[in-house]
């Protein structure tokens, strides 16, 4: 599923026009990642949390030329961690 079939089913599920639930979930998605960028988690309970983690810089390798070493370095990278009613829901219990 995109972001499109995303926002028709958030249409059809709440009464809304398409051009209402695409504002809808943009405005989700700008508040969440918003909120990642001042270093806060968001937390909807039963469903997950999205966090922000830091990652150390380390040495890779160049996948085109194993013997070749690569310096890959430090960055903070989004988190998604899935709350249970998430995980038992798509479990199929």
């Amino acid at each position: 599923m995109n972001k499109s079939d995303f926002v028709n089913r958030v249409a059809k599920r709440t009464d809304l026009s398409n051009a209402e639930a695409s504002r809808l979930v943009q405005a989700v998605l700008d508040e969440v990642q918003d909120a990642l960028k001042g270093g806060e988690d968001v937390a909807f309970a039963g469903f997950g949390k999205f966090t922000v983690s830091h990652r150390a810089a380390r040495q890779g390798v160049n996948p085109q030329d194993p013997s070749k070493k690569v310096k890959i370095p430090a960055r903070t990278v989004p988190r998604f961690t899935p709350g249970a009613v998430l995980k038992e829901a798509v479990a199929g219990r």
